[in-house]
Formats: structure tokens, sequence, C-alpha cells
């Protein structure tokens, strides 16, 4: 009886030390922070939302009854322009300043962007992200411009590695949000979106030409967000 109890208690002892208690899941990964957005709103009057709707009915064909558009495309550009603040007045008046003489002729309308990017990667929301700004020929009633603070005299490729960073999460989280953007672009490829539906332009004559934001920058964004799996535009053009 004795040895059968010690025998029993020694079993016991043993299959209580051969359970390991289950270990805490421990997470290795760093969590994906919100981005961080400033507001930094410009000049968008009654006089400024009239004269978008006026764009959208003569380069585009459509009539609305306000300027909010599904977004399907981002953009990357950059400003040529070295300095935030300089950069921002350019955008902050409805209308074009003088200047601008290869686009006036097409609008007075002021250029615009939903975001600015300032060389140490803040980011500023300068509008609604979703109505239209006047940022790419043919494509502003379908995408969201972001405008990077940099590439000197419109040739030099620039942006900062803040930058970068701050275009793959602005990126991700737009997409995120408006789950109908399908392509990313730079500007300079603008001309080969002309072989999709998303393309309006009426006026077979307003064309410019574009380097920015430099292929070297929009590969590597493109690198950075390549599980969103975002279209590059048509080759052409």
């Amino acid at each position: 009886m004795t040895k059968n109890l010690v025998l029993v208690l020694a079993l016991l002892t043993f299959t209580a030390c051969g359970k390991e208690e289950p270990k805490p899941l421990v997470c290795t990964t760093k969590p994906i922070q919100p981005v961080q957005i400033l507001d930094k709103p410009i000049n968008f009057t009654t006089q400024r939302i009239e004269m978008t709707k006026a764009y959208i009915k003569s380069h585009y064909g459509k009539t609305v009854s306000n300027i909010e558009i599904i977004p399907k495309i981002i953009v990357l550009h950059w400003t040529a322009e070295m300095d935030f603040d300089k950069s921002f007045k350019r955008l902050e008046p409805p209308r074009l300043l003088s200047d601008r003489k290869d686009i006036v002729k097409a609008s007075a309308l002021n250029v615009s962007s939903q975001f600015m990017v300032d060389r140490d990667g803040t980011i500023y929301r300068l509008m609604p992200e979703n109505w239209m700004a006047r940022h790419v020929i043919g494509l502003n009633y379908s995408s969201i411009g972001i405008e990077n603070i940099g590439g000197k005299d419109n040739k030099a490729e620039d942006l900062t590695p803040a930058q970068l960073q701050a275009n793959i999460d602005l990126v991700r989280y737009l997409k995120s949000k408006y789950p109908s953007i399908e392509y990313m672009i730079g500007h300079h490829e603008y001309r080969q979106m002309e072989a999709t539906s998303l393309w309006l332009e009426r006026d077979q004559g307003y064309r410019t030409v574009k380097s920015d934001p430099g292929a070297k920058f929009v590969s590597e964004t493109r690198e950075g967000v390549k599980d969103l799996l975002l279209k590059m535009p048509p080759k052409g053009k």
C-alpha cells in the first residue's frame, strides 16, 4: 500500500513537471503608427470653388454641383522651389500668379494640391482630400496630388529620404482610406494615362512637359508600397 502510494505521488510529480506553462506571445515587430498630417489650408474661397466647377465643365465636359471627386490616382510631384513658405504662397490664392503664362490660357484657376511634404518629411494637408485640385492635366477629376518641396530648378533629383518615407506613409494612408485608388504615378508619367478611361482632357492642344518628381523617387516610392498592388501607367507617350 505504502509502495503504491509513493509510486502514484512520483508519477504525479513527473507529470506536473513535464507540462510547461505556455509562454506569453511577445510581438517583436514595431506597430504601424498612424501617419501624422498637419492641416495648413490654402485659400479655397467660393470664387475658387466656382472657378473649379467652370474648369471641370470646360476641360472635362461635366456640369457639377460640387467639386468632390472619387480618388483613383495618386500623383507625386516636386515644387522646383526649395522653400516651403514660397511654395505654399504660390498655391494659396484662388487665381494663377502672373508668371504662369504656360497654362493661363487654359484657365485662370490657380494650381493646387491636396498635400505638400516639406524637406524634413512633415506632411501638410492643404485642402479637403476629396476636392478637386488643379495639379495634373487631364486627370484632376480622379486624382490626389502630393507636392514635395525640392527638385531645384526643375532638374535636380534632390528629394530627401525623409520625404520618401513620408510619401510611402501617405500613399498607404490614402489607399486605406480610399479603396477606389488604383494608380500611383509620377507627374512626368501623366501623358501615359491618356490610354486609360480616366483621361478627360478635351483640349487637344493643352499639354506640358514634366520631369517631376524624378524617376528614381517614383521607383523607390513604388518599392515601398509594392504590397498595395497599385498600377503603373500604361507604357506609351
